[in-house]
């Protein structure tokens, strides 16, 4: 195990079990801030969409004083972006700030949106006379029939208008009144209005650049908010971890074009045309490949057809084992050699970090099965009794082997293109791209020498052995698990500054590394509070505001290293404290600098 202890490591170790037990009378407090501090990342659910909605709006229909749809409409064009639009109406006012969403919003508002039934007047669509209680005036002072409206609301909410329906008059730009489009079209069409209102309410998602759907099959319903960093990778309430940016799994340290270009390299024939490339010929008469079986330099396709394999060129069948009759292939081309050389050592450079990326997922999926085993271990070492009551050391040590073995796995596909010349051929010299590889393969070795140990440590069947023997293994996996954090973050920090430091930055972002892994979302809950707020009351009966609640997780979804149980938890002072807190309690694996960071 000491090969692969760095010097730089051994303060973070722990020597003795007493050492591993300093400071537990301060985790307490230290606890409660990490789990006071807000979550980055927020769950909506089904039930709590129209409350996130419905927040943002508020806040634009005060700070404003303009209507529901006006607000609505701003919001979309800003993409929800609640700041971005106060902002821009502080830099460049409110009329600029209207006029470049496409809203017009008139000074003069009209009491009544219908007429009294006794008058008549006459629809400058259909230009027919038509009874006063059967004209609807929008807040722009355009007047037209309900028929004429309803038909022009249909027409629209079908072709999928219905964010933006605006006025029918000629070169009006104004919005149409939501509640007055929902009261005509559900008149006549009650399937309509209710899609009407569930493609409001999804706008919230479908143009909101910091909210989005979880990628989860079948759905789960939910949707993700991430208001700080939309850079980052999260896990949604069903369990499913995904990144955000590409709504693919969680793949660092792989950028997302990174990921993209290996699955369809792993999914599609490329390396199956490299291999025909490298080991057949092509028949000069029917241009199919052809593999060579045997020693003899005159191959026959099964066209008929007689070829030179050094060559290719056609021949005749007269032949010895030496020449072929009237056919000689002495000269050398150049050309057709390296081309072969270079689908050769492309075909053997991706076989050798795809052998190893699927080496660790592999042996994650072998250690996820073995999950229950170690935890049943712990259980019958718990009822055990051993001078050590505590076995959190375990579950501690289990999450982070499977975090790390994820990260490992999705390194192989990072060094595939980051030292390839696929992406960054131009950017680097072949002498710098030497030393860089070199420097992740040095840290990329480690990690995996201690991640190996982690592994063979937590496989130790400790629950048949004595105290002595117990409280030597739980020293060793908390140095490992310590060493392997260590590693894992200095393997990030290796790719933000000193790989794609100087590069295309841009395009090539990568999550951070969390200690914790990845980060769960918390629920939604609606913070704005409006005096207005009872004025707006939710459109749909079914979801009321600020309601929430967590839909049932997904049956397997869950990752593997949120699923352990909780039996092995250190034991609080104050029972009952921290009931509702999402945070590992006295992770003895958890840095000292991840808590004064957050």
């Amino acid at each position: 195990m000491d090969e692969y202890f760095t010097a730089e490591e051994d303060d973070c170790y722990y020597s003795s079990d007493q050492d591993s037990l300093d400071g537990i009378d301060n985790e307490e407090s230290d606890l409660q801030h990490v789990s006071s501090r807000r979550s980055s990342t927020q769950v909506i659910t089904q039930e709590s969409l129209l409350a996130a909605q419905r927040e943002d709006l508020l806040r634009v229909m005060e700070l404003l004083s303009i209507k529901e749809h006006h607000a609505r409409t701003l919001l979309i064009h800003h993409q929800w972006d609640v700041e971005k639009l106060f902002a821009v109406f502080v830099e460049k006012g409110k009329d600029s700030l209207f006029s470049g969403a496409g809203v017009t919003v008139f000074d003069y508002q009209y009491d009544n949106t219908s007429f009294s039934q006794s008058s008549v007047m006459s629809c400058d669509v259909c230009i027919e006379d038509v009874p006063g209680d059967q004209i609807t005036r929008m807040d722009c002072g355009h007047c037209f029939c309900n028929n004429c409206w309803t038909e022009h609301f249909t027409v629209q909410i079908t072709e999928g208008q219905s964010k933006r329906i605006r006025c029918m008059a000629h070169r009006c730009f104004s919005i149409c009144d939501e509640d007055v489009v929902r009261n005509l079209v559900s008149k006549k069409r009650p399937d309509l209005a209710e899609k009407f209102d569930r493609f409001l309410l999804e706008s919230y998602i479908e143009d909101n650049k910091m909210v989005k759907w979880c990628p989860s099959v079948p759905h789960c319903g939910n949707a993700i908010r991430a208001e700080d960093d939309k850079l980052c990778e999260v896990e949604c309430s069903c369990g499913l971890q995904f990144c955000f940016s590409c709504l693919c799994q969680a793949h660092s340290p792989c950028s997302c074009l990174m990921w993209e270009l290996w699955r369809k390299k792993c999914r599609d024939e490329s390396e199956t045309v490299n291999w025909i490339t490298v080991h057949t010929k092509l028949c000069p008469k029917c241009f199919k490949p052809v593999e060579k079986n045997g020693g003899c330099n005159l191959v026959r396709c099964i066209c008929g057809q007689c070829f030179c394999w050094l060559c290719g060129g056609a021949t005749g069948k007269e032949h010895t084992y030496r020449s072929i009759a009237g056919h000689s292939c002495g000269r050398y081309e150049d050309g057709k050699e390296m081309q072969m050389e270079r689908a050769k050592k492309d075909l053997n450079r991706y076989t050798h970090y795809h052998h190893r990326y699927k080496a660790h997922t592999d042996s994650s999926k072998l250690e996820d099965k073995l999950r229950d085993t170690i935890l049943e271990k712990v259980s019958n070492s718990e009822k055990k009794e051993l001078k050590l009551k505590d076995f959190s050391w375990v579950t501690n040590g289990l999450n982070r082997l499977f975090r790390s073995r994820r990260i490992l796995s999705y390194s192989y596909a990072f060094a595939y293109y980051m030292f390839g010349e696929e992406l960054f051929k131009d950017e680097m010299s072949p002498e710098e791209r030497e030393i860089k590889k070199n420097l992740f393969e040095d840290q990329q070795q480690q990690l995996e020498g201690n991640v190996e140990k982690l592994s063979q440590f937590l496989e130790e069947p400790f629950d048949e052995f004595i105290d002595d023997k117990v409280m030597e293994i739980r020293i060793q996996i908390i140095n490992l698990s310590v060493a392997v954090d260590s590693l894992c973050k200095k393997m990030y920090e290796c790719i933000e500054n000193d790989l794609l430091g100087s590069l295309q930055r841009g395009i090539h972002n990568i999550a951070p590394y969390r200690s914790k892994g990845i980060e769960q979302a918390a629920e939604f809950y609606a913070t704005w509070n409006s005096k207005g707020a009872d004025k707006f009351q939710p459109l749909d009966s079914n979801c009321t505001s600020g309601e929430t609640s967590r839909p049932e997780q997904a049956s397997g979804s869950r990752n593997s290293e949120d699923t352990i149980s909780s039996s092995s938890q250190k034991r609080l002072k104050k029972e009952g404290s921290f009931i509702n807190s999402k945070v590992t309690l006295l992770d003895l694996n958890l840095p000292a600098d991840f808590i004064d960071q957050n």
